[in-house]
């Protein structure tokens, strides 16, 4: 529980962070002089409710009564569902065929190079741990 609070504390104050980037870069270099009160709400509490689920839904991978495709499958979902209904009902992704698939099949992507990364370091952490116990007398 303490592990939960705590990156969700994390997870909220990341996606609070990357909501005012996101407003001063809007601000900046767009064409927009000012933002409404109501866009900037929406937009904010979107963007926490994000970086809290990005951030707590990797406790999946610390179930150890789980296998790892059923880990990554319960990922995927959670944070699929989760990121499509916050992204169409804020209006993040407009609800046009092309840029809706377009969206899709880039979460795909990004979400399959992010967890081959992972799977590749915590392989080569492993195996490194691995190599060091061998080598204990």
């Amino acid at each position: 529980m303490k592990t939960f609070l705590f990156r969700s504390m994390v997870g909220i104050f990341f996606g609070a962070f990357l909501a005012i980037l996101m407003t001063f870069a809007v601000i900046w270099f767009g064409d927009v002089q000012t933002l409404s009160g109501n866009a900037f709400i929406r937009n904010s509490l979107g963007s926490m409710f994000c970086g809290w689920f990005f951030s707590v839904t990797p406790l999946y991978f610390e179930m150890t009564g789980l296998k790892l495709w059923q880990q990554t499958l319960l990922h995927f979902i959670t944070v699929s569902l989760l990121y499509f209904i916050i992204s169409f009902g804020i209006g993040w992704i407009p609800f046009q065929l092309t840029t809706s698939l377009l969206s899709i099949l880039s979460f795909l992507l990004i979400y399959f190079f992010i967890w081959i990364g992972f799977y590749l370091y915590f392989r080569s952490e492993s195996r490194k741990l691995n190599e060091e116990l061998n080598q204990l007398p």
